[in-house]
C-alpha cells in the first residue's frame, strides 16, 4: 500500500521553503517528519542572542507542528543540531524543560556540528499524529 505523503507549511513561511527548495514537513501515513527548524525571524535571519534563537528555533517547530494537526505531547523523537554544545546546554536544556515538562520524553540525540548556515542550533523531530 503505497501511502500519499502530504507536505505541511506553517502559515505565512510558505515562500521561504519555497526558496529552499523543501517542505517544512511531511506527512506520511500517521507519521509527521518534520525538517529541521532554526531560530530565524519571519524574514529568515537568525535571531542574534543564542537563548532566544534556540526559543525561536521552537516557536518554528511548534508552527509547523500546529500546521500538521500536532503538539509538542506528540513528538516521538528529537535530533538537535549545535555548533558549540558544551557552552550552549545549560541555556538549551533550560528551554527544553519548558518545552517538554513532563515524562514521558521524547528520544533525543545531540549532534555538534561546525555549521549550520549562520545558525548555532537546529530541531528537526518525527510527531505521530494525534488519535482522532
Amino acid at each position: 500500500m503505497a501511502l500519499n505523503n502530504e507536505p505541511i507549511f506553517p502559515a505565512n513561511r510558505h515562500a521561504l521553503y519555497a526558496q529552499h527548495g523543501y517542505s517544512a514537513a511531511i506527512r506520511s501515513g500517521d507519521l509527521v517528519f518534520v525538517s529541521g527548524q532554526v531560530g530565524s525571524r519571519e524574514d529568515g535571519t537568525p535571531e542574534p542572542e543564542f537563548k532566544a534563537q534556540v526559543e525561536r528555533a521552537f516557536e518554528n517547530l511548534g508552527a509547523v507542528l500546529d500546521a500538521a494537526g500536532c503538539a509538542f505531547a506528540d513528538i516521538v523523537d528529537v535530533t538537535t543540531f549545535h555548533t558549540d554544545p558544551e557552552q550552549q546546554f545549560a541555556d538549551i536544556m533550560e528551554v527544553k524543560a519548558v518545552m517538554f515538562p513532563d515524562a514521558p520524553y521524547p528520544n533525543w540525540t545531540a549532534v555538534g556540528v561546525n555549521w549550520l548556515a549562520g545558525f548555532d542550533f537546529e530541531i528537526k523531530v518525527v510527531a505521530r499524529m494525534p488519535a482522532q
